[in-house]
């Protein structure tokens, strides 16, 4: 078996894919959540499947004292970060809740860390830290302006991470991802947000019948008149977050990163591989009020990602569809606790 590897949000829908690639590629992991958002079925499931030995499962929150997990688990060789609030309406609404979770419990980790001398650190940030796009494709060298709270709080992680590691010897990678869709690739562990916010779950959603779905954008300035953005496949998604891991155990040093397809796609485009997968035609009925100040392109550029860690998406939105009618199919409701 490879080295420990702690994943925080390991419920989630997100972490508990990355536990499950993990565990495929032989790591021995440790699975933190407090199980407000995220949900101990798949963690069970992989359980059952890898065995106690594999994964390790403590219901724990990020703002309480940590040193017992790390007494007890002493040879953990990285961590990666991925619990949050992760709603931008909601942190509009509700800002003290993210700066709390968000900032608060990443600094109380950061703390622990430096504790118990666990140096590498893989950080699940997001493309919200750069706010409104100044041009396209976006590299690390936008500026990063925050126009919410989920974003501005996860800015701040961002910082803490460095000043942690120019003054306490964190070696980092920090990930900013754009648009995450998909499931496992077999279907058996996928996203359980009730609603979803994403665009691809959502259509695949209405094609199956669970729910309606409705187009939620206004024209705007691409070939087919509707937003372009950059959905990047779960998996792909972890499994750059393996190739951070190994980058950092190899001696790598701290680095921030986007991660997206570099191409991106349209509504239009989205609907159509659905509509194709599923063999349903979806009604192209609007929703009463589109989303207001809609960009027309949000793509990331990810040729640091290839250079770095030597890493690229393989999975097709035609692959990424139909992990998740597998998932749907099985689960339409997601986990139902």
């Amino acid at each position: 078996m490879k080295q420990t590897i702690l994943i925080t949000g390991a419920g989630g829908y997100i972490g508990s894919i990355s536990t499950y690639l993990f565990l495929q590629n032989g790591y021995r992991v440790i699975a933190l959540d407090n199980f407000q958002t995220g949900y101990r079925k798949p963690l069970e499931i992989l359980l059952e499947k890898f065995g106690s030995e594999a994964l390790h499962i403590y219901e724990q929150d990020l703002h309480e004292n940590l040193d017992s997990l790390f007494e007890k688990e002493t040879d953990i060789a990285a961590v990666i970060h991925y619990a949050a609030s992760c709603l931008v309406d909601e942190s509009m609404k509700n800002p003290y809740k993210y700066f709390y979770n968000n900032t608060y419990g990443t600094l109380n980790l950061l703390e622990t860390l430096v504790r118990h001398q666990v140096k590498n650190f893989v950080f699940s940030s997001t493309c919200a830290v750069y706010g409104e796009s100044q041009y396209v494709p976006l590299d690390e060298q936008h500026p990063t302006n925050p126009n919410n709270p989920y974003g501005e709080s996860k800015r701040m992680v961002e910082k803490l991470i460095e000043w942690y590691g120019s003054l306490k010897g964190i070696n980092y990678t920090i990930l900013r991802y754009f648009n995450v869709c998909g499931a496992a690739d077999d279907g058996l562990i996928g996203d359980s947000k009730k609603p979803s916010v994403l665009m691809v779950q959502n259509a695949v959603r209405g094609a199956l019948g669970i729910e309606p779905f409705y187009i939620t954008c206004g024209e705007v300035d691409t070939p087919d008149k509707t937003p372009i953005r950059d959905y990047i496949n779960v998996v792909d998604l972890n499994e750059a977050h393996l190739k951070a891991v190994e980058y950092l155990l190899n001696g790598g040093k701290s680095e921030i990163i986007n991660l997206g397809t570099g191409t991106g796609s349209s509504v239009l485009e989205i609907v159509k591989a659905v509509e194709e997968v599923t063999q349903v035609a979806l009604p192209m009925q609007k929703a009463t009020e589109p989303r207001i100040g809609e960009a027309a392109r949000m793509i990331a550029a990810i040729g640091k990602a290839k250079q770095v860690l030597q890493w690229e998406p393989k999975r097709t939105l035609i692959q990424t569809v139909d992990s998740l009618v597998k998932w749907y199919a099985a689960h339409p409701h997601g986990w139902e606790t």
